[in-house]
Formats: structure tokens, sequence, C-alpha cells
């Protein structure tokens, strides 16, 4: 029997954040995947090993968690004032679906870097040294987010010393500003409450503050449901029970949000919303033995991504956090002190991390302006990602 022979796509794998993933120029891909489409998905899935049954993405690029298995396509700008589209795919593990309905903040933190040596920057916009302004048009949920990257003797500085929790060794310096955050159409707060009751059939009713910001988010009183804001990875992921339970959580809260009309839709759109719960600041050690002290942080929050507790924490759940902690009334402002803030410290499974919000209250409606977080990011490898010819 005849094989069809591989295909080769020039590709770059980066970490950006506390993510990683293979990243794209549109003008790179077969041409059958330069518009949305099965093709598509198809290539993505098979770069990075999904769907697999066994869960480890062993025959593909992915890493068998949410936080690797990602990509990203980047084209030059249709938008005006802007230099680069920035579209994410966040492809499952073991099912055959990519999830285009949200944003990565963590490789936010590449996407500039990848931009101005993959030639997408005008090269006039670009300085031999000092800081580079990449005016990012984020897909997904079309919003514009501005990245500031490093420039040394007109290349890409990815080298320095800011250190980021969750990541072990340190790199330079990405400052990133998410424009005008609420995600989507409509309000920020979209069941017009800032605290909800929030019923599961079969679990109970919890008190929940669901916000449209950098990422539809769901947060809930960890005490209501049994932890203490201060789990790792550990505690959690291996019990499959609990997991069903936020997964369950999860859906009906994406139906009071207006995500989705029936809970039996959240399968296939599992990287949004995402489930967090928030506990006062706590004294804990985080997942690499580092003791982390109550007077450092404002508030503990652990979040669920793709059904699993996070390693450390999303970048775009970091911005919703950032603005529900900046909102009086909210459970992660009350679980914070209830104090009125335009930045917030939050301790989450590796560490802690600062995000700045503003959030304004104008004709009885909350908005947020901007959120603002510090990342790193660093080219891993570059060249070819190979895959058979017939996988799509």
């Amino acid at each position: 029997m005849a094989h069809v022979p591989q295909i080769k796509i020039p590709a770059t794998y980066i970490r950006g954040g506390t993510s990683k993933g293979v990243f794209f120029r549109l003008q790179d891909l077969p041409e059958v995947a330069q518009v949305p489409g099965e093709a598509r998905d198809k290539i993505l899935m098979r770069v990075i090993g999904s769907p697999d049954p066994y869960g480890q993405q062993i025959d593909g690029m992915g890493g068998a968690t949410s936080s690797t298995s990602k990509t990203v396509i980047l084209d030059k700008s249709t938008q005006p004032d802007h230099d680069v589209d920035y579209l994410f795919g966040q492809v499952a593990i073991n099912k055959a679906f990519v999830d285009w309905s949200g944003n990565c903040g963590n490789l936010t933190a590449a996407v500039g870097a990848f931009a101005i040596a993959g030639g997408l920057v005008d090269p006039a916009r670009i300085p031999e040294n000092g800081i580079c302004t990449v005016r990012i048009w984020q897909k997904n949920i079309q919003k514009t987010i501005i990245a500031h990257v490093p420039i040394t003797n007109g290349e890409v500085q990815e080298t320095g010393d800011f250190e980021l929790d969750g990541v072990t060794f340190p790199a330079a310096e990405v400052v990133i500003e998410f424009m005008d955050p609420a995600d989507g159409e409509g309000s920020m707060f979209p069941t017009g409450n800032l605290v909800d009751d929030l019923e599961v059939p079969g679990i109970g009713t919890f008190k929940a503050t669901m916000i449209n910001s950098g990422i539809p988010t769901i947060f809930v009183n960890a005490a209501d449901i049994g932890y203490t804001g201060t789990e790792l990875q550990k505690d959690l992921n291996s019990d499959v029970e609990a997991l069903a339970r936020f997964e369950t959580m999860r859906a009906y809260g994406a139906v009071k949000m207006g995500l989705i009309s029936d809970i039996s839709e959240a399968a296939a759109r599992q990287h949004t919303p995402k489930i967090a719960f928030v506990a006062p600041a706590t004294d804990y050690v985080s997942s690499s033995g580092k003791q982390i002290s109550a007077s450092e942080i404002d508030v503990c929050v652990r979040a669920l991504s793709m059904g699993k507790l996070h390693h450390a924490m999303m970048g775009t759940a970091s911005v919703a956090i950032a603005t529900a902690a900046a909102v009086p009334g909210t459970l992660v402002n009350l679980a914070a002190g209830g104090v009125e803030r335009d930045a917030v410290v939050f301790g989450h499974p590796s560490g802690t991390l600062r995000v700045g919000a503003a959030a304004a209250e104008v004709d009885g409606e909350w908005t947020a302006t901007k959120a603002v977080m510090s990342r790193s990011a660093r080219v891993l490898m570059e060249g070819f990602v190979r895959i058979p010819g017939d996988a799509f």
C-alpha cells in the first residue's frame, strides 16, 4: 500500500508567559489552511498531536496540558493603526476539535516578538535600541492589545533578569496592555449583577461573579465549594469527581452568561468560560517549594483550564482577576479585602503575579479601560514542523 510523504510547514515553537505554542505566519500555511475551516483544524491538531486517547500528545508538539496544547496564526493586520492580526487556537488533547472562542494572554507575550522577527511589523517602527510598540489585533475577541517588546541592535531581546513565577529561568520583560478588555459584546457583567446565585442541579447553589474581561470567567468562593484557595495541581487534578463537578458548574455558568444556550454545548467550548475560586490571602507553599506569605498578596486564586487546575494562571484570567478586583462588591474584590484598588497581587499555584486594571462605572454599567501585566517570551525552536500529507 502506498503512503503519502510528510509535508513540512514553517513554524516556530515559543514559550510565552507560562504557556508554550506553535506559531505560524498565515502565508506559510498550506493554501487550504489559510482560511478557517476543517482543513486548518486538522492540520493544527496533527501538529500538536491530537486527538490522543492516551492524553500524552507523544506524536506531536503538544505537551499534554492546556498550557502546551496551543497554536497561533499571525498575519499583517487588516485593521487601521494595527501591526499584526493574532488568531489563537486552543487544541483539545483527547478530542478532535480546536477551540477558537477566546484569547491566550500568556502567548500574547510572544506575539510581538514573532511578528517583528517574521517581517510582519513595518521596519520603520522598530528602533535600533529601545522598545518596539507592537499594536496587536486579537481576532478571536476583536480587541486591541499593545505589546512593548525590548529591542537590542535591531533585534528582539529575549534574555534578561525578569522573573515570572511558573517559569524556571529569567528573561526579558514584555509589558502587555489589554485595551478595553471586556470580552465580546454587551456588558462586562453579562447577567447585570456583580454577584449571582449560580444554581447547579445535583451539586448546589453558589455565589458567583461572572465577568467578561480578558476572557469570560466564573469566580466562586473557595470556602463555598470545600477548598482553601491554596490548592496545587496535585491536590485536585487526580480527583475525577471534583473535576467533573467543576465542569458541570462551568457549563451552567456558561448558560447563565449567555455564552451557550444549553449545557450540552459546553463540551465543544472548553476554552471559555474559565472557572476559578478565590479566598482571602493565606500563607502557602507554591509548587516549586517557595513559601508565599499572606502579607505578599491580596488574594488567593486558583483557576481551571480545559478541565484541569492550571499550574500557574492564564494571562487572560489574570485580566479578569484584576478587573473584578477593581470593582467593589465582586467576590474577587471582597476576598481581596473589599477596598478600591487599581492593581492586585494574587497568589496562584506557582507563586504570585501583579496585574493592574482600571475600571469605572458609567451610566450604571461597569467598564474596564485597560489591564496591564508583565510577561516574558523566548523562542525555543524554529524551522519546520512535519505532518503526514494526508492529515487534512
